[in-house]
């Protein structure tokens, strides 16, 4: 009688487990997207800021802050309107804010255009966009999304 108690219990255990573990990976295809527009200088220090939205397919959203920062040989100003962004990897709305690592190669006059892919972690962000500016130059460093307000469902 104990050894079929046991068996029973392992096998509820392991069914928990193997529900838990699939949840958690289903989860992981929320498709969250963000809308933004930025505006930035660089000469060697690059300084970017803007805002956006982050909404996702189960109805969240929220507002958010952007600010891109980093350094290298670069020099200009730009600005991007109605730029757009997709999130890969995400559990929950919460999963998008932070700073996402970013390299950059840029040459443009009058106007402009970029698309880029981001990393933080496992999360991942392509963005797109085009504006208006003047920018030369190589540079790194990180992307920033803050939470500006509540999540609105």
């Amino acid at each position: 009688m104990k050894h079929h108690t046991l068996s029973v219990l392992a096998a509820g255990l392991a069914l928990a487990l193997f529900g838990s573990v699939q949840a958690h990976a289903e989860s992981a295809n929320l498709d969250c997207k963000l809308k933004f527009s930025l505006t930035g200088w660089s000469l060697i220090y690059k300084h970017a800021e803007g805002h956006g939205t982050v909404s996702c397919e189960n109805g969240e959203s929220m507002n958010v802050k952007i600010s891109a920062k980093g350094g290298g040989l670069t020099v200009g100003k730009s600005h991007i309107d109605n730029g757009t962004g997709r999130f890969t990897d995400v559990h929950n709305i919460n999963d998008v804010l932070g700073t996402y690592a970013q390299g950059d190669a840029s040459a443009g006059a009058v106007k402009s255009g970029t698309a880029q892919l981001l990393t933080k972690g496992t999360v991942s962000l392509a963005l797109a966009g085009s504006g208006e500016g003047v920018e030369l130059g190589v540079s790194v460093g990180g992307f920033t999304i803050e939470q500006t307000g509540k999540i609105r469902k």
